[in-house]
């Protein structure tokens, strides 16, 4: 026998070449090929005999083949019942708009320092030196607020007109049970030292 000029069994290249054709070979002989629909040609209307009986039949001949739906259609998902993920859980209808002042009032009135009597309010000390001066208040509840003039407190919408070394002067403005605007001046002094 001569030799010939054969690749080495060993070497890197003829391993992954043998590795790629029995992969090919394993996947070739998986393969099952689909199964084709089945479907039953009707058959043939029977001759009539020559008796001269022309009697319809009874049922319409009805085939048997079955009705198949299209791969693609039978991928589709149908959402159409379903809740869009992207809309909110819960929905709040927005209430008509009255009148500016009346948002205002409403927004103000769930502060809670929009939630007591100016004279519920106590002075705690007041600030001076800077731009302007401020004042520290507690509510009957214990919870500190800083003044500055032109703040709004109390229920009736009460004004801070001045911060004074004296005390805190606040000007309420509401409609009484006739509907004149009443002004009341208030003022909130600190407490003196005993």
């Amino acid at each position: 026998m001569t030799k010939r000029n054969l690749p080495k069994r060993n070497s890197p290249l003829s391993a992954i070449f043998a590795i790629l054709l029995g992969a090919l070979l394993v996947a070739a002989c998986n393969k099952e090929p689909a199964p084709a629909p089945v479907v039953s040609k009707p058959s043939a209307p029977k001759a009539k005999k020559a008796t001269g009986d022309n009697t319809k039949p009874v049922q319409a001949q009805s085939t048997s083949a079955l009705r198949l739906i299209p791969a693609v259609l039978a991928n589709q998902f149908d959402f159409s019942n379903k809740r869009d993920p992207f809309k909110p859980f819960v929905t709040i209808k927005a209430e008509p708009k009255n009148r500016q002042g009346d948002d205002k009032r409403s927004l103000r009135n769930s502060l809670p320092i929009h939630s007591f009597d100016v004279n519920q309010f106590k002075l705690i000390g007041i600030i001076t030196g800077g731009k302007e001066n401020k004042a520290m208040v507690t509510d009957p509840d214990g919870k500190g607020y800083v003044l500055k003039k032109g703040m709004l407190i109390g229920k009736n919408d009460g004004k801070v007109t001045s911060v004074t070394l004296n005390g805190v002067e606040i000007l309420e403005q509401f409609r009484d049970d006739n509907g004149r605007v009443r002004k009341e001046h208030l003022k909130l002094t600190l407490p003196r030292k005993q």
